[in-house]
Order: C-alpha cells, then sequence, then structure tokens
C-alpha cells in the first residue's frame, strides 16, 4: 500500500491526460461503476497518477477496531464480527480514516488476495477464525494492480467479481466466510506485453488509452514539473495544496449528490441508441454508460443527465468493448462517432 508518509507527486499537477483523470475520478464518485484499465506506453505517468490519487480521495468513517474496517452507514453489508455485536446491542464506535490505494503485488497467490480460513481453530473451538487478506484491505478503498496483464486470469476474475458483487466469499473444507470488499478496481497495462482476454476486459467499467505528450509546450511543462519537484517535493506539493484540497472537496459534494441527479428516458434510450450502433453485445455498457454519466453530471455540480454528460463518458465505456479485426488491433469503429450519432438521435 502506498504510505501517506511518502511525497507523491499531486494528482492536480499532473500535465494533460484529461481522460484517465476523468475515468479516475468519476470511479471514485460512483464505484459501482466498476473499474478502469488504463493502458499505455511506458513513461505515461500511469502509476504516478493512480498513487497520487490518494491526495484527493476523500476521508471516510468506520467502525472501530474492525480488520474489514466496514462503513456504519450500511449496517447490511457488515462483516460476521460487526454483525454479531450489533445483533448483542453493541453500540458499535466509529473512527473517520483516510481513504487509500492498496496496490496488489503480481506474486500475490489466491490465499493473499482472498484471505485464509484456520480450519483448525474451526475444528477446536467451533468458531470461525478469519485471516484477512488484500481484498479486506481493500475494502472503502482503492485497489491498484499495475501490469494487470500479467496476473494470473482465476485472481483478475476473483478481483472483478468482488469488486461487482462489494463482498468477497472464502470457502474451505465445506466452512465460509463473508465479509465486505467494496473498492474501485484499477488496472494498469502496457499492451505491447499482451492483452486481457476479452471476456475480463468487458468487466472493467472504463478503460483509458494513455500516450505521451506529442505538443512541445506539454510535453516541455511535463520535464519542468517533475525537475522542480525534485528539486524541493514539499514546496511543489504545497503549491498546489489549494487545488488538491478543492478537487476533493468537489468529490465530496459528487458522492453525496449522485442520489439526487436525475435521468430522463430520452438519454437512457440515447445510450441504448450508442450501445446498438457501435455493436456492443448484453447491456453491461449501456448501464455502465448510465452511471458513469450521472456520475459526470454530479461532479460537475448538475442535477439531471445531459447528452454533454454522455458524450463525455461513451469513449471511456465503449472502447476496450469495440469488436476487433480479426489479427487487428483496431475496430470497426471510431468512437469519433459519438458526437454525430447523439447529434442525430
Amino acid at each position: 500500500m502506498a504510505s501517506r508518509h511518502a511525497i507523491m507527486f499531486p494528482f492536480t499537477a499532473i500535465v494533460g491526460q484529461d481522460l484517465m483523470k476523468k475515468a479516475l475520478i468519476l470511479n471514485v464518485v460512483d464505484p459501482g461503476i466498476g473499474g478502469v484499465l488504463i493502458k499505455g506506453e511506458k513513461g505515461t505517468a500511469k502509476s504516478t497518477t493512480i498513487r497520487s490519487l490518494e491526495q484527493i480521495l476523500p476521508s471516510k468513517e468506520v467502525v472501530k477496531g474492525c480488520p474489514f474496517h466496514c462503513d456504519p452507514g450500511r449496517p447490511e453489508s457488515f462483516c460476521p464480527y460487526c454483525s454479531e455485536r450489533a445483533a448483542k446491542g453493541e453500540v458499535l464506535e466509529t473512527e473517520t480514516v483516510p481513504t487509500d490505494v492498496v496496490e496488489l503485488p503480481l506474486s500475490a497467490t489466491e490465499d493473499r488476495v482472498a484471505g485464509t480460513l484456520d480450519l483448525e481453530a474451526v475444528l477446536q473451538t467451533g468458531k470461525k477464525k478469519f485471516e484477512p487478506g488484500i481484498l479486506a484491505q481493500a475494502n472503502g478503498n482503492l485497489l491498484y494492480v499495475d501490469e494487470i496483464n500479467l496476473l494470473e486470469d482465476y485472481i483478475v476474475d476473483m478481483l472483478l467479481d468482488s469488486a461487482a458483487m462489494g463482498v468477497n466469499y472464502v470457502e474451505r473444507e465445506g466452512v465460509s466466510f463473508t465479509h465486505p470488499a467494496r473498492f474501485v478496481l484499477v488496472g494498469s497495462m502496457n499492451p505491447e506485453e499482451g492483452d486481457l482476454r476479452p471476456q475480463l476486459l468487458d468487466r472493467f467499467g472504463m478503460s483509458v488509452e494513455v500516450k505521451g505528450e506529442r505538443d512541445l509546450a506539454q510535453r516541455s511543462e511535463v520535464v519542468s514539473r517533475r525537475l522542480m519537484f525534485d528539486l524541493d517535493p514539499k514546496a511543489f506539493t504545497a503549491s498546489y495544496q489549494a487545488e488538491t484540497d478543492g478537487m476533493r472537496e468537489k468529490i465530496r459534494r459528487a458522492r453525496a449528490a449522485l442520489g439526487g441527479v436525475r435521468t430522463d428516458r430520452k438519454i437512457i434510450d440515447a445510450a441504448a441508441y450508442l450501445s446498438v450502433y457501435f455493436g456492443m453485445e448484453g447491456h453491461r455498457a449501456d448501464i455502465t454508460m448510465i452511471r458513469s454519466a450521472r456520475a459526470n453530471a454530479a461532479y460537475e455540480g448538475r442535477e439531471q443527465v445531459s447528452k454533454e454528460d454522455l458524450e463525455a463518458v461513451a469513449p471511456l465505456v465503449l472502447a476496450h468493448r469495440l469488436k476487433k479485426k480479426p489479427f487487428e488491433r483496431t475496430s470497426d469503429y471510431d468512437l469519433g462517432d459519438v458526437h454525430r450519432c447523439l447529434e442525430e438521435f
């Protein structure tokens, strides 16, 4: 897990990469979007941007002392320990803690990710003893997997299942244990090192392909800011503190307002039209587009979803779901048509 004592390059100081930053922010506003996969060549600030996201994540309230840091506002999803305490009438003490970026190492085993049940303790005491894994640590946080395309498929499946359901289910020899595992899954990868299976790609809510800046002024600014940060990290970070605080507050407000954002039938019909036009299979893309558009509206301070919100998020939702031509990396569709489609609709 990234240390909060380490000085990271400020999220608000990162030059360009607007689509990547938007995808990350919208998933923080609404974790139900389903996470984001970030593809790109090396040296495009993928890891720096994701790790620095920790600076703008609003703090959260959790049950004090709970190894799964249960959300006191969601008693229906309490872990077995908190559920048992609440059933006894015990008042659960709470505390406010930072939201973290938890990193999953490529070498992580299934037990390290999901956690383990101590069957010997169950047999001896009759009580379940569970050793929490990374999914327990990720609950309520952001889970980052670098080079996710090099991770074993069954581990990726496990992460995506937990992210979609919001729970982690572990079973050993007929003994089971369930705990909350609501998190934003962020994966990054270099496509030159291999891709994810299409079935796994589709499970990510959004995807972004990042490239190095080609504009000379932008490239110079990237180098300039990096040199200034390396020279005096504290002073450089402090110079962006106001922007960082402002963005964190904007995200907090968006989260609070999300439930009240209205989506009329015309917007839903437009999302369905885009899905049909771009050859989407199933309905995951439609649902994700609407959720993403609602999050975008909330983040921009609007109470109703507009076509502009849909246009802003559609490329992020559709890009990795486009059908590819055999033996080619390109698809039959051009996402530049999104604007024209919405204008015609």
